[in-house]
């Protein structure tokens, strides 16, 4: 939570007029909490980017990871092992071809040649 001038808390600081034109929009619906908090928070790895040069890469490869780990958390969600619906498609993983890579990666192993060896459920 933020909190006014007086009861700061460092982390989300801002100056008092800018929280309190911000808690006005959030009054008249325009700007919800979670906006502020976002802003108050670039604000303040502005700030810091600012006063110490050094810690820019340090900001870029924290975003970096950040990146990295969402977009492979969506990879994993839309694998061809995980199903969402189960009344639609219960065992997706019987649809694929047997030259599907579905490993991130495959160091022995030439999807390409493979050949089906079972039959069709």
């Amino acid at each position: 939570m933020i909190t006014g001038k007086r009861g700061c808390r460092p982390l989300l600081y801002m100056h008092w007029s800018v929280w309190r034109g911000l808690k006005a929009l959030q009054h008249a619906g325009k700007v919800t909490q979670v906006e502020i908090a976002w802003q108050a928070m670039l604000r303040f790895i502005r700030d810091h980017a600012r006063k110490h040069p050094g810690l820019i890469p340090q900001f870029f490869f924290i975003c970096l990871g950040i990146g990295g780990a969402a977009v492979y958390l969506v990879r994993l969600a839309k694998g061809p092992h995980v199903t969402w619906n189960k009344s639609a498609n219960p065992e997706p993983w019987n649809q694929l071809s047997p030259t599907y890579q579905y490993k991130f990666l495959a160091v022995n192993t030439d999807y390409k040649n493979l050949k089906k060896e079972g039959p069709d459920f």
